[in-house]
């Protein structure tokens, strides 16, 4: 509980940050998009399917890591750091953080040194840029990579386990505590929702058995980015 807590509530107010931009700079202002909830089950249908391009694809389209919206002297990786700690740590100068803990959801590893927790994007810096992001403005990559409106999109987890999945789909890897699936493929589908990404046949083969299977009630929840 006490982790959902401080990640709701660091992530809600980085959304709260981003939605005034526009209410700032357009007359009238935009109602904020709808949250959609479903399961997994219906979320696997809702995916377009389309053959993947990496073409081009470099890390250096997604600027990643920036100062974030909170202003508070922490980039992303911090802020995600903060969120998902399960012991809140002391934030010092240039945000160094001590005494806290962590626990990393794709191997259950209980960690207090952020030092070998990664910041794993939920969809690939790569699985993006093949999936579509390759047509998107410089603006909404840098947007997708510092991803703090929702808890799916980045996640704190040791670096062997990020290493090891490194640009893979699910129907390539899957975390390596089993009790974690059905999570991993909610928000992999959530993610790829939120920024209406596509599948492609294999990988959609592979969410589909998980979706007409033992996750198939697992909830789904996302906002169009």
């Amino acid at each position: 509980m006490p982790t959902l807590v401080i990640k709701n509530c660091v992530r809600g107010l980085a959304a709260l940050s981003m939605s005034l931009v526009p209410l700032l700079a357009a007359a009238p202002a935009q109602a904020a998009a709808s949250v959609e909830t479903t399961t997994l089950a219906d979320a696997v249908h809702r995916l377009p399917a389309a053959a993947e391009h990496r073409a081009g694809y470099t890390r250096g389209a997604f600027k990643h890591w920036n100062s974030g919206m909170l202003k508070d002297g922490c980039t992303t990786r911090g802020e995600v750091l903060i969120a998902e700690a399960v012991e809140a740590p002391k934030v010092g100068a240039g945000c160094t953080l001590t005494g806290g803990e962590w626990r990393s959801y794709y191997d259950g590893q209980e960690v207090e040194d952020p030092k070998v927790l990664d910041i794993d994007h939920m969809v690939p810096l790569a699985e993006a840029w093949s999936s579509g992001a390759s047509a998107w403005s410089a603006a909404r990559r840098e947007a997708y990579a510092n991803d703090l409106s929702a808890p799916a999109s980045l996640v704190a987890v040791t670096a062997r386990t990020n290493r090891s999945k490194g640009e893979q789909d699910p129907a390539e890897w899957l975390p390596p505590l089993p009790g974690a699936h059905c999570r991993y493929v909610a928000e992999w589908v959530s993610t790829k929702l939120r920024w209406d990404l596509a599948a492609d046949p294999a990988e959609l083969d592979a969410i589909a058995v998980f979706a007409s299977g033992q996750c198939k009630d697992t909830p789904v929840t996302y906002t169009a980015a």
